[in-house]
């Protein structure tokens, strides 16, 4: 599973960030393995994504959401 298929509200935990297509950028925000990540709102189309990685509140295209590897959570 991958961030891109959340809905909203879930939230998962990453397990894998370490394709090089993911910007850098989005791994020193925190979207790093053992973090948690949810979805908080979708804009329209679905694209982008409005996350909360950590506490962090950041906005990514799908296309980059699909490349983060998480685990869902059921809490």
């Amino acid at each position: 599973m991958t961030v891109a298929d959340l809905k909203k509200g879930e939230t998962g935990i990453i397990t894998d960030s370490s394709s090089g297509d993911i910007p850098l950028k989005l791994l020193e925000m925190g979207c790093l393995p053992g973090n948690t990540v949810q979805l908080l709102q979708l804009a329209p189309f679905s694209d982008p994504m409005y996350l909360n990685i950590n506490g962090s509140h950041l906005a990514i295209r799908k296309k980059t959401a699909a490349l983060i590897l998480i685990k869902l959570t059921h809490e």
